[in-house]
């Protein structure tokens, strides 16, 4: 009798995106393409394409807290991924429900505004998370605006970068990646504090000149998590989901799709 193999699992919970460049579709596309099993609590429904978000309709608290029992008691987890969470109530009901299951590999993508602007977070919400959910990550993967938002103040050079890391860590994050997409420099580098070990590495990155770039967070977020689930650790795993988005991109850049910002191509390894 052969030996049953078991899959690499990851869950997101996340919005939805009509348009299949980011959110729930998203991660899974890269959950995927990084050879684990993908599962999904949708947290909200989103209008949207490669112009913006046109209408946000939001899943009840109990029908995500149910998605959540329904995935975890019988499939369970080895990573979970933790993207859009639109009000206060569902972010302490997913908090309680990922100690309830004593999840592991947390990696939480703090979503606040659409690559085109639109808003996706209430403001009340900002404080639910950072009582509530930060302090359950082993990583948060916060853009520089994000970040920005979380430590009510301005980020702007390389040096604010380092230190925003330390101190967003101070909030309980285990790990912390700031993305260094928003600078304004040549290169795209990125900034993680490994909370265990207080140190601090520069990831570098190639900025690649390209309106395809509509969720990037997600895929990278997903990625580190598809890392994490298959057992490296997270110094890796940030290493590799940075290596698996930087390909993304450079492929993604080839194609058009809608009349906004397109998605990256989340197959590039395999067509």
């Amino acid at each position: 009798m052969h030996e049953k193999k078991h899959y690499h699992r990851v869950l997101t919970i996340a919005g939805s995106d009509s348009g299949g460049g980011a959110g729930i579709q998203a991660d899974l596309k890269t959950i995927a393409a990084n050879h684990c099993y993908g599962m999904s609590v949708i947290t909200a429904l989103t209008a949207q394409n490669t112009l913006g978000v046109s209408a946000i309709h939001a899943v009840p608290v109990d029908f995500v807290a149910a998605q959540m029992d329904a995935v975890l008691s019988d499939i369970g987890a080895d990573a979970v991924k933790i993207g859009m969470l639109f009000s206060p109530e569902l972010i302490r009901t997913v908090a309680d429900g990922l100690r309830r299951y004593e999840a592991k590999n947390i990696v939480l993508d703090p979503v606040m505004v659409a690559q085109s602007g639109d808003k996706l977070l209430q403001d009340e919400a900002v404080t639910a998370l950072k009582e509530h959910l930060i302090p359950l990550a082993d990583l948060i993967t916060p853009n520089l605006p994000e970040a920005s938002v979380l430590l009510d103040r301005e980020i702007l050079t390389e040096e604010d970068l380092a230190a925003a890391a330390v101190d967003l860590a101070a909030l309980g994050a285990g790990n912390v990646l700031i993305k260094g997409g928003h600078l304004e420099s040549e290169n795209s580098d990125d900034c993680l504090y490994l909370g265990a070990e207080r140190r601090l590495v520069t990831l570098a990155g190639e900025r690649v000149v390209t309106r395809n770039n509509h969720g990037t967070g997600c895929t990278l977020s997903s990625a580190i998590a598809a890392y994490l689930a298959r057992g490296e650790d997270m110094e890796t795993a940030v290493r590799l989901g940075k290596d698996y988005i930087a390909g993304a991109i450079q492929a993604g850049a080839a194609y058009e799709i809608g009349r906004g910002n397109g998605p990256v191509h989340h197959f590039f390894r395999s067509f």
